[in-house]
């Protein structure tokens, strides 16, 4: 028996170390020299240094000055992250949906876009469209006394636009470039 149970717990042992020390310290290692930035959770810093957030993790935003994110079924805690699971007949969801709708409608500007409203997959995606950033425009821009022409300037600015897929704006580096452009204290 000890001829097939010793090398059976020698072979745990040596794939214990290999899979579960040396290959996660060596990929590690890897791609702290050819990717550092990612590897350390792309961090976005201000201009003091400070950690603002993650260029791949949405914050939430209040404030009439800002930009919004799309909704969080997880309130952009990155322990829960997930979709609400909440089909499209259930009436929470549609209750939720509504009630957002009427909080962000702008007559002016017809039906509010359905990223605005929809949570992501993940409920931690920190683009949107720029048809949702476009819905939020005179807000922000009455809010902060800047004129439309310029806050639409920042957002082409911070557009990106992918080589495969639509374009999309990264909302915190965009309140990032328009903290930058007129401060405020409401945060």
């Amino acid at each position: 028996m000890s001829t097939y149970v010793r090398p059976a717990v020698s072979l745990v042992l040596l794939m214990t170390l290999v899979t579960g020390a040396l290959y996660p310290l060596a990929v590690t290692g890897i791609a702290q020299v050819a990717f550092p930035e990612q590897a350390n959770g792309s961090l976005v810093r201000d201009e003091q240094g400070q950690v603002r957030g993650s260029a791949l993790i949405a914050q939430e935003f209040k404030g009439d000055g800002w930009f919004q994110s799309r909704p969080s079924a997880g309130a952009f805690a990155t322990v829960s992250s997930s979709a609400s699971n909440l089909a499209p007949s259930n009436p929470a969801l549609a209750e939720r949906v509504k009630s957002d709708a009427a909080a962000l409608y702008q007559p002016e500007l017809g039906p509010v876009p359905q990223a605005l409203l929809t949570t992501s997959g993940s409920g931690l995606d920190p683009q949107l469209p720029p048809e949702a950033i476009a819905y939020q425009l005179p807000r922000v821009a009455a809010a902060r006394q800047i004129p439309i022409e310029r806050l639409q300037a920042l957002v082409d600015e911070a557009t990106l636009r992918p080589l495969v897929g639509p374009p999309v704006v990264n909302v915190l580096a965009l309140n990032q470039a328009l903290e930058r452009l007129a401060p405020v204290t409401d945060r």
